[in-house]
């Protein structure tokens, strides 16, 4: 004999809802779709759509800001686009815009990790320990993912560099 029971959701339960919607750039690279990053980076509703936009906006603006000299010299090679910008391709894109995404996503989920991260920083058990571990990495981890992904579209090699 089996018993199967199901919890019904709790009032304080966190529901994602289908985002609409999307930060337009700048002409030369992609137009950033919300729920492409709430699908992504693993969001749910507990990022309201505000933050999101405006961490996604922050990092467009930083990403940008670190290719400004790249893309002007894709644009004096007659390149309209990061589209343009010849590369290989993997599921009908160019892996330009794949990199350009990770970048993005992974900037806007370093900061709201960092954002969210102060809602409980109190560690009372060994499994809220080992998470706010986590946690404290994350970031740093999702940083280095947004500059890896940078040094692949100007062709640069990865590099970690720690002080010890």
């Amino acid at each position: 004999m089996s018993f199967i029971a199901f919890a019904p959701p709790s009032a304080g339960a966190v529901v994602s809802l289908p985002e609409a919607g999307s930060v337009e750039n700048d002409g030369f690279y992609p137009d950033i779709v919300l729920q492409d990053v709430r699908d992504n980076m693993r969001l749910d509703g507990t990022v309201t759509s505000p933050r999101l936009t405006q961490a996604i906006v922050d990092a467009v603006l930083h990403v940008n800001a670190e290719l400004r000299d790249w893309k002007l010299l894709q644009i004096a090679a007659g390149f309209a686009s990061l589209a343009a910008v010849p590369a290989d391709r993997v599921n009908r894109e160019s892996v330009n815009i794949a990199h350009y995404r990770r970048a993005v996503y992974s900037w806007a989920k370093a900061d709201l990790t960092e954002r969210y991260r102060d809602f409980d920083s109190t560690a009372s058990s060994l499994s809220d320990k080992k998470m706010m571990e986590a946690l404290d990495n994350a970031p740093s981890e999702q940083r280095r993912n947004t500059h890896w992904a940078i040094a692949d579209i100007v062709g640069r090699s990865h590099m970690t560099v720690e002080l010890i």
